[in-house]
């Protein structure tokens, strides 16, 4: 493990870059925001790969309101329509940041702000954050951590959330991949397989959820069996068009609270693999469709499908969708979630 200063925060304290490494592995998170700035893993030829976009410099990280690259997000992620949710019969008014809908949990995010280094070791580290009540509109005061580990088959991210009042705890991380390297050019040869046999559509734009839970079965959605990202992404489907590619939620297959599989995406040029795993849910799987000329690591400039996310989550909305499984943090009850980008440099079949 290595620590470096990276620079100072809004109000002058210095911000730590913290390398850790296990075995091929090599992940660099930072204290600010508890962003993961880069993961790098072995390719086909054994050769590591930065598959995680970035910035270079922590004044970029502090500004990260659109991209939120590699950014830890709470309370919420996702979209919440009307920046609103009723917890015991109370209405909370939380801050809108796109259009009427409250994203990521408003301006206010986990993600620029400096948390505190709570345990690391050579393979691991854990920051925590208290969030007082009413933080961001929500209510209770929530003590949550969060630790990136490093194992013999890539990174594990653990949340965990305590509360004194029941209040929503949705965290994600919101890392962009591409398994050719960041700043390689274009995702869409990369081939998905998600396990996910249903997600919910958007009704416009806005981008929030109809509430219905609709199959994929004969639609672009379907990634059932392995395929390119860009195979449909161009086609003129409602779905796609109103999210200008793919930025949608998928119900993942399982039993819930298993750390069930969700996702494999190989890389078609590096033939890295990559296998993600989670407790949560669903998923929001996104192409990266408004990313325009950003200036990112080493140089990079990217560019829109540069990148793909797969956000573990409850899904959008869900405080305000009944048909949803809640997202509701229960008071004194301290809650565990999990999920895992694990990888190989050649294909390993189907997940």
């Amino acid at each position: 493990m290595t620590t470096k200063v990276w620079g100072t925060d809004d109000l002058g304290r210095s911000v730590e870059l913290i390398t850790i490494q296990h075995n091929l592995f090599e992940a660099t998170v930072s204290d600010l925001g508890a962003v993961l700035v880069s993961l790098k893993v072995p390719d086909k030829g054994n050769r590591q790969r930065d598959v995680v976009l970035g910035y270079d410099t922590a004044v970029q990280y502090f500004n990260n309101y659109e991209t939120y690259f590699g950014a830890t997000v709470g309370r919420n992620a996702n979209r919440i329509e009307n920046s609103q949710v009723t917890i015991d019969g109370k209405t909370y008014l939380l801050e809108a940041n796109e259009g009427q809908n409250c994203l990521h949990s408003g301006p206010n995010g986990y993600h620029t702000r400096r948390w505190e280094v709570k345990e690391r070791s050579a393979s691991a580290v854990t920051f925590a954050l208290f969030s007082p009540r009413l933080d961001q509109g929500f209510p209770g005061n929530l003590e949550l951590t969060v630790t990136y580990k490093l194992t013999d088959e890539g990174l594990e991210i653990t949340y965990t959330g305590l509360s004194d009042a029941d209040t929503v705890f949705n965290p994600t991380n919101h890392s962009y991949f591409n398994l050719n390297g960041q700043g390689s050019g274009t995702i869409t040869h990369h081939r998905l397989q998600l396990n996910a046999s249903s997600f919910t559509p958007i009704a416009d734009e806005k981008s929030i959820p109809t509430g219905e839970i609709r199959s994929v079965k004969g639609t672009p959605m379907d990634f059932i069996q392995p395929k390119e990202i860009g195979e449909a992404i161009n086609d003129p489907w409602e779905q796609l068009q109103l999210a200008k590619g793919y930025d949608h939620n998928f119900a993942i297959d399982g039993v819930r609270g298993h750390l069930n599989p969700v996702a494999r995406v190989e890389g078609d040029e590096s033939g890295i693999v990559m296998t993600v795993l989670s407790t949560l849910p669903g998923v929001q799987f996104y192409t990266a469709n408004f990313i325009q000329d950003e200036k990112g690591k080493d140089g990079a400039i990217y560019h829109s499908r540069e990148g793909f996310c797969l956000e573990t989550q409850y899904f959008p909305n869900a405080m305000n969708t009944s048909a949803f499984e809640s997202p509701l943090l229960e008071k004194d009850v301290l809650t565990t979630l999990k999920t895992a980008y694990l990888f190989k440099g050649e294909s390993h079949g189907n997940v």
